[in-house]
């Protein structure tokens, strides 16, 4: 289990408002345009409540995310959802993969592992990034704090 705590998933976003950068922590995530969701996405081509991220645990004790179209209750988006330009109603994230929800609407996941990058320095490359949470705070955080 002492993998799972060097994993940081990350999900970048772009939409009507602007790029956003979101930690993932939870366990699930309801992303839509509905002012109740966990994530907004800001455009009216959006479904109010489009997708869902559910946090899995694998074998090795490591987790990963999963995208489901639509709400925990199965209602399923308008316009659906489009993976690596696939049209998919669930998919287990993996890094880099790039989600699609609507015209100028999408969002790229990330899972970034801490791992001992040699510099050359004597130190590890450690990454900063301006992060907003589901919470909308917004603050600069290093990513691999322990």
């Amino acid at each position: 289990m002492a993998e799972a705590n060097q994993q940081r998933h990350l999900l970048i976003i772009e939409d009507d408002r602007g790029r956003r950068e979101i930690v993932l922590n939870n366990s699930t995530y309801s992303l839509g345009r509905q002012s109740t969701c966990d994530i907004r996405l800001f455009s009216h081509f959006v479904s109010r409540y489009h997708a869902t991220l559910i946090r899995r645990l694998r074998e090795d004790g490591t987790y990963y995310y999963r995208i489901v179209d639509g709400d925990l209750q199965g209602k399923r988006s308008t316009n659906g959802i489009l993976i690596n330009g696939r049209k998919l109603q669930v998919h287990d994230l993996q890094d880099a993969d790039e989600i699609v929800f609507a015209p100028q609407v999408s969002a790229v996941y990330y899972l970034l592992r801490h791992d001992s990058v040699p510099t050359g320095l004597g130190y590890e490359l450690e990454t900063t990034i301006n992060t907003v949470y589901p919470d909308d705070e917004t603050e600069e955080r290093d990513l691999f704090q322990r």
